[in-house]
């Protein structure tokens, strides 16, 4: 989903985001989740004092971003706002959203505490809607062991279908492994299969009903089921954010998209 080329989204993370990349050699990746997860501290064990901070473009929120070789790679790490969801109920939201929708980092590593992961699920399988490159970064495996959480990573990766690395941020404990996977879904060298999603009958039918005039508006640009849940939603933040990322001219008619499914 999303642009149809890789130097297009290079393109729309400098003008949009304003995240330059020096050509091929530099990796995006997003780093999601919850607030109170180690997010923060991943960040800064992997990008140390070289980072950066400011606004997203037209928002109050900060922005952090930092950078870090691996395997010959530049990774930009960008760390989005902490979030429970993708609904865009708040700024937050939205910025995360938008960014991994829309700046289509190669990779997006979800963070989650692995004393309560059930918590931070619902996170992840909503970034699992938007992109296939994901990986579960299953943190405070310290804290787990001495409650006595047992967390199954195997499993973890049968059942989602992403890869699942047990990190103990603070201790640096895993993070060299969680970088191999991200590289490698980055790069395609590991292929993911996100679980799809099901709904219950009443919303699949209703996606069918304007899956069709979707597709056709949208062509490739977009994933047309993910835009059918947000209108089935009543989200109106997507239709700006596709007339702003998607359509400089301003010729994207957001009340006709509306309309699909109000008629």
């Amino acid at each position: 989903m999303g642009l149809s080329c890789q130097s297009c989204g290079k393109a729309v993370l400098d003008t949009k985001f304003n995240i330059k990349t020096s050509g091929q050699n530099d990796l995006v990746i997003a780093l999601a989740g919850n607030p109170n997860v180690g997010k923060s501290t991943v960040f800064n064990a992997l990008t140390g004092l070289n980072q950066h901070t400011g606004n997203w473009p037209g928002k109050t929120v900060t922005n952090a971003r930092g950078s870090f070789f691996h395997k010959g790679k530049r990774i930009i790490l960008v760390d989005l706002p902490g979030t429970y969801s993708l609904l865009a109920n708040s700024v937050e939201e939205q910025v995360a959203r938008d960014f991994i929708c829309f700046g289509e980092p190669d990779a997006t590593i979800v963070v989650t505490d692995a004393t309560c992961i059930e918590r931070n699920l619902n996170l992840a399988l909503q970034i699992m809607e938007l992109t296939d490159k994901v990986v579960l970064c299953v943190n405070l495996m310290d804290e787990a062991k001495r409650k006595g959480i047992d967390v199954n990573i195997k499993a973890l990766e049968e059942e989602l279908g992403i890869p699942a690395v047990a990190t103990t941020a603070r201790s640096g404990k895993g993070l060299r492994d969680l970088m191999d996977r991200v590289y490698n879904v980055a790069l395609a060298h590991e292929k993911t299969a996100p679980r799809p999603m099901k709904y219950t009958p009443a919303i699949e039918e209703e996606i069918e009903k304007i899956l069709p005039q979707l597709k056709e508006i949208l062509g490739d640009q977009l994933n047309a089921r993910w835009v059918a849940l947000r209108l089935i939603e009543g989200d109106a933040t997507i239709l700006e954010s596709i007339n702003n990322f998607l359509y400089d001219d301003n010729k994207f008619d957001c009340e006709g998209v509306a309309c699909v499914y109000e008629c």
